[in-house]
């Protein structure tokens, strides 16, 4: 059995004393009927952390150190998501700790592989010209479901979908009749008035909405006019922030169509046909289908890791473990309408006479939904996520999201992140109108002393624009610190909700030398760094901020390098380097310290 052991395992063996604590798993050679030792490894990771909870349950001599589950080198596909439950914690002095081999590349995957390509069509969709280039293959089944996906990934690299431009291209829309419900765009060059599936991505400031077409019907001027299904066509045309602008100063918002089999006329592109399921593939240049790894995701949260108020999870830690292969169904079901960062709507409408107790001159009401995530963390203590790495992944990251205290986020990369790539905190949502101050009768809820330090987020919003690099909601005691945020479609690091002036539990909140660069590349109204509401005590500094993008399509100003968006309070803000120290004020409260930024400033050390 020695013989056969990785390299992985035998470094393991060589290069740290072995205790009765340590728990292991190999993808290809383990069993999870096996002991679990280095010899007999287990073939899961649920069966390794079941195995911990009994040393745990039944006090054995095995708990009384850390607890060390070490994974080969291999992929460990997950069927459902990993569940670590408060009898999982553990204590100050014994760790449970998940954790790659030394040397191991461990991955946590929520992916299936798609088998079984055919070349060529004689669907009468494709055109004529391009049926002997198109593969096809049955979508895999899971639990004897078709398994759907709005992502696809050839030898891990994200392929586009079926779309009617070239990728990063839009056109412009005539008109948006909230009256109609209609938007007025040029008639498109083939017909897709029998496209089921037909998609329309519209640009509305500093978010996107994704809308599932109903119908087209030409308007006898080279135009049709698009109606949407529901609840996103009512969503779409009731709720005033954000739409899109008609008459901007750089012209009309911007769109475009996807998911149409007629639209796959682009090496690279994809479209999944539903209801069939049928995956068809037009090859990049060099791509062999019945040879490639191709990948689309099955499971939307790859972990959940969820306490409850009064028996949290504790001691957990996550070392150089990647998580990858997330779905992002949300828009195929219901389309997908947002109000910022990510949170779609679930109701929102113009208010005809403005005002609530909380806030006399709000002239609009919306309540939110949280962003899925591919790991997610809830009531929960002392949990750290380290050296791990975030990538194919359709929504948000890693997600904090309520009641999560003494956690670390530390030397982790976030890249190929559709969504937000790490977010933390409350973003009041459900019955909770998202306007009115969030003052928890427990002030545990708040998540607070956090630290993220040390990562890089490089390509994250690349499937919801509207989403951020690093964003934290109703948060206390947060220090964002020394981390590299780039290639983002809007906002790099923002902090703070509510658009309130009041006093709510948010303060000595920290953005400290951290680089953001290259942002704002598709919408506007943005932020390098971008804060919300009042948050006495609060810090932002030695932050170098650059390449705030003029983004193609944005139809009025681009953004900031640092932001006070509405009601911000309670920060001192200096010596930041920045291209300009022209910041963005929305009606700040009187507590802001702001001086010594711009392109003079020399930093202490190279951020």
């Amino acid at each position: 059995m020695r013989e056969i052991l990785s390299a992985a395992a035998i470094a393991l063996i060589t290069s740290m004393s072995l205790h009765s604590g340590n728990i292991y798993v190999s993808s290809s050679i383990g069993d999870d009927s096996a002991s679990g030792s280095v010899d007999m490894p287990l073939r899961t990771v649920g069966e390794a952390v079941k195995r911990a909870r009994e040393w745990r349950r039944l006090n054995a001599p095995e708990a009384n150190e850390d607890i060390r589950i070490v994974l080969d080198n291999g992929i460990y596909e997950q069927g459902t998501s990993l569940f670590i439950r408060p009898e999982d914690s553990g204590s100050n002095s014994s760790s449970t700790i998940i954790t790659s081999a030394p040397g191991a590349r461990a991955v946590i995957s929520g992916g299936i592989r798609v088998k079984g390509w055919k070349k060529g069509t004689d669907d009468p969709r494709v055109a004529a010209g391009l049926r002997d280039k198109i593969w096809v293959a049955d979508a895999p089944m899971y639990a004897n479901r078709i398994v759907e996906s709005r992502q696809m990934y050839v030898n891990g690299v994200k392929a586009d979908r079926a779309s009617q431009f070239a990728p990063g291209e839009m056109a412009r829309m005539i008109d948006f009749d909230i009256a109609d419900r209609s938007i007025t765009v040029p008639a498109p060059e083939m017909d897709l008035s029998s496209a089921g599936n037909l998609e329309m991505t519209v640009h509305q400031r500093w978010a996107i909405a994704i809308l599932r077409v109903k119908s087209m019907v030409p308007d006898g001027k080279g135009n049709v006019k698009v109606y949407f299904q529901d609840p996103e066509s009512t969503l779409e045309f009731s709720h005033p922030w954000p739409q899109p602008v008609i008459g901007g100063e750089r012209g009309n918002s911007s769109y475009f169509f996807a998911n149409a089999l007629e639209l796959l006329d682009n090496p690279g592109e994809w479209y999944q046909d539903y209801p069939s399921g049928k995956i068809y593939y037009y090859p990049a240049d060099g791509v062999d289908p019945g040879t490639a790894d191709i990948v689309i995701p099955r499971l939307e949260t790859i972990l959940t890791v969820d306490g409850s108020e009064t028996r949290k999870v504790r001691n957990v830690k996550f070392e150089n473990v990647s998580f990858e292969y997330a779905a992002w169904l949300r828009p195929s079901l219901e389309g997908h309408v947002t109000l910022q960062g990510g949170f779609r709507l679930l109701d929102a409408y113009k208010l005809n006479v403005p005002g609530l107790p909380e806030k006399a001159e709000l002239e609009n009401q919306a309540w939110i939904a949280r962003p899925e995530s591919a790991v997610t963390v809830s009531n929960a203590s002392g949990i750290e996520f380290s050296g791990c790495t975030f990538s194919h992944l359709g929504a948000t990251g890693l997600d904090f999201v309520e009641s999560v205290n003494d956690s670390r986020i530390e030397n982790c990369r976030f890249t190929d992140i559709g969504g937000t790539a790490i977010q933390v905190g409350t973003f009041p949502d459900g019955g909770f109108e998202t306007h009115v101050p969030y003052i928890p009768a427990d002030s545990t809820e708040i998540c607070s002393d956090i630290t993220i330090s040390h990562n890089l987020i490089d390509d994250a919003t690349n499937e919801d624009w509207g989403c951020v690099g690093i964003g934290a909601g109703y948060v206390r005691n947060l220090t964002i610190s020394n981390n590299e945020v780039a290639h983002l479609n809007y906002s790099g690091i923002c902090v703070g909700w509510g658009w309130t002036a009041l006093e709510s539990g948010m303060r000595n909140n920290r953005i400290t030398d951290n680089y953001v660069h290259d942002f704002a590349a598709k919408l506007y109204d943005a932020g390098g760094i971008y804060t919300l509401s009042n948050q006495p005590g609060s810090v932002i500094s030695g932050n170098r901020i650059e390449n705030l993008i003029d983004s193609p399509y944005a139809t009025n100003y681009r953004g900031f390098y640092i932001y006070f968006d509405e009601a911000t309070d309670g920060f001192t803000v200096e010596n930041n380097l920045c291209p300009d120290s022209e910041f963005g004020y929305n009606r700040p409260g009187p507590s802001m310290v702001i001086r010594n930024n711009g392109p003079h400033v020399v930093l202490n050390k190279k951020n």
